[in-house]
């Protein structure tokens, strides 16, 4: 009989391209994907990689099983879907991923209310950074994934997700306290275009919108530091070496000498909750969603 967690690791190498992709994501060891594959030739007597310099291949015959495997993986999983909507309480494991500011600024929170409400359930919680949660969603590594969707980024909706919107989140530009606009209530984007930045690194969602906004108003960003957290940033701004464009659930407690404002026009992103359609009979998913909405309305109140 086939093995659901080896199919579950060849679906994964075929959708990532690579056994490290794979490992990453079912937060394996790549030595366990590799164990798992060879136990799947084993149980099937056909070869399913082959290798190519320092990564694999997989042979025509793995190609077919995983094809497979994507149909025997969604149906285990309707099936548990099915018989967990017959509990009248949550219970079982959720995998739930976010991006940075809303697993720090959103997740926590909903935590709280999860173990007064579903004692029973274990949510584990997967930071994505730099790439969206919403393609693990989809394809079922992850249970509920929280998404962002900014205005020069518009989220293309796959037809089998449901999604529920938690928050508007608006972004502040992070200046020095003795900055000359500081004592405004808002600050122009046009009077930012010669600042020097303080940014996350290239692929990350709030770097590329940066260089957006700043190349809509005609003006290449001066970008002096490249940090990846959001605190980081703060810091550098407090030391005086630049600004930051930081979204509100980024921002966390500022020190004294930092002052976000708000900017015009406004940046804002919407942030959603998302989950596979058939899963939505889970009491489990329906549990997680109303806590994150319940979360995101307190935060925009």
């Amino acid at each position: 009989m086939l093995n659901l967690d080896r199919l579950r690791s060849l679906q994964a190498v075929a959708a990532h391209g690579s056994v490290s992709g794979a490992a990453a994501v079912l937060h394996l060891t790549p030595s366990a994907v590799s164990q798992h594959l060879r136990k799947l030739e084993q149980e099937t007597g056909h070869q399913l990689v082959t290798r190519t310099g320092r990564g694999v291949e997989l042979t025509p015959t793995a190609l077919l099983l995983a094809k497979r495997a994507r149909h025997i993986l969604a149906l285990v999983d309707e099936t548990e879907a099915e018989l967990q909507s017959y509990n009248d309480h949550p219970v079982g494991r959720l995998t739930l991923g976010a991006f940075p500011t809303a697993a720090r600024g959103v997740v926590p929170r909903a935590l709280r209310l999860l173990a007064e409400r579903a004692a029973q359930l274990e949510v584990r919680v997967r930071e994505v950074d730099h790439d969206s949660p919403l393609p693990q969603v989809e394809r079922g590594e992850l249970d509920v994934g929280i998404v962002q969707d900014w205005e020069h980024m518009p989220i293309s909706w796959p037809g089998k997700l449901s999604r529920r919107l938690l928050m508007v989140d608006t972004a502040r530009v992070a200046l020095p306290a003795d900055h000359a606009l500081t004592d405004r209530p808002t600050v122009r984007i046009s009077e930012l275009l010669d600042a020097s930045w303080i940014s996350r690194p290239q692929r990350s969602t709030c770097h590329e919108w940066l260089m957006h906004t700043m190349r809509e108003q005609g003006a290449e960003p001066r970008i002096t530091h490249v940090v990846a957290e959001h605190p980081t940033q703060i810091a550098l701004v407090s030391a005086g070496v630049g600004l930051a464009m930081v979204p509100s659930l980024g921002l966390g407690h500022l020190p004294t000498d930092v002052v976000a404002l708000p900017v015009e026009p406004a940046l804002t992103r919407r942030i959603y909750a998302v989950w596979r359609r058939e899963a939505a009979v889970r009491p489990a998913v329906r549990v997680v969603v109303e806590a994150l909405t319940e979360i995101g309305t307190e935060l925009t109140a």
